[in-house]
């Protein structure tokens, strides 16, 4: 077994380390963010948790308990002398909560770390993906992680039918963006994908509406005809937004046609 807590505390020394106060203010007002943030960029993060897992040899329980150690408030946070804000003008801060770029590392740590997980993992991505509350964490536990992990699992196919039924709406997001990478590269379930974008199709919800035309963008990289024939008799019902993204890898005369017929 890895020593987790230690790799915990490396993670978190080095993002701090990275981090700035005035990215920092910036990247919580831009996420619109309740967490704290140390103001650290995702190629940064990226680069920390690839450094850290470089020769760690983690086991399927060490990558849980590395994801949720980071996930959570550090184990110095929250005590009687925490602040709210992770930097101050001689340095950081412990901070009061979770923080953005822990939460952002426990992600990588996961995706990075897919070939250990599958369906009996679903509860704790679930569970994240309820907590994360922004589109910053949700679409990569989504797209990078719940996605691939679905297309290699059979076991994730009840729980995806679920989760696009789910009352919240960042549960409903993340069953459409569980199909964004694998019909990007020319595979998945296309017609699952189109069951549940079907269903969803006159939301009001921006982020419901952005990932149905997200996912038709990228599958129109490479089967360009199928997402025409499927949006074309549906153009009258969905959002401008929707059909922006939806369109732009289109040929001019689809997308002449699928706007027209709106």
């Amino acid at each position: 077994m890895a020593d987790v807590n230690a790799l915990a505390e490396v993670i978190d020394r080095e993002l701090r380390s990275r981090g700035s106060a005035e990215r920092a203010v910036r990247d919580r007002a831009y996420l619109k963010s309740e967490l704290d943030h140390y103001g650290v960029t995702v190629p940064e993060t990226r680069t920390v948790v690839r450094s850290a897992l470089r020769g760690a040899d983690l086991d399927h329980g060490d990558v849980i308990a590395l994801a949720e150690a980071l996930w959570a408030p550090s184990a110095a946070d929250g005590g009687a002398g925490a602040q709210s804000s992770a930097h101050d003008d001689t340095g950081p801060r412990t901070p009061a909560g979770p923080v953005h770029e822990r939460r952002t590392a426990a992600t990588m740590v996961l995706i990075q770390s897919a070939d250990h997980l599958g369906a009996g993992d679903a509860e704790l991505i679930e569970r994240l993906l309820r907590e994360a509350r922004t589109w910053a964490l949700v679409d990569p536990l989504a797209a990078d992680l719940a996605g691939p992990l679905s297309e290699r699992d059979c076991g994730f196919e009840p729980i995806l039918e679920r989760w696009a039924d789910d009352d919240d709406f960042w549960i409903r997001r993340s069953a459409l963006l569980a199909h964004l990478v694998v019909l990007r590269q020319g595979r998945g379930d296309f017609d699952r994908f189109c069951r549940f974008a079907d269903a969803m199709l006159e939301e009001k919800e921006f982020f419901i509406r952005k990932a149905i035309g997200w996912v038709l963008r990228d599958t129109g990289r490479r089967r360009p005809d199928i997402v025409c024939d499927w949006l074309l008799p549906r153009a009258h019902r969905a959002s401008g937004v929707t059909l922006r993204e939806a369109v732009k890898h289109l040929s001019p005369e689809q997308r002449e046609t699928i706007l027209a017929a709106r």
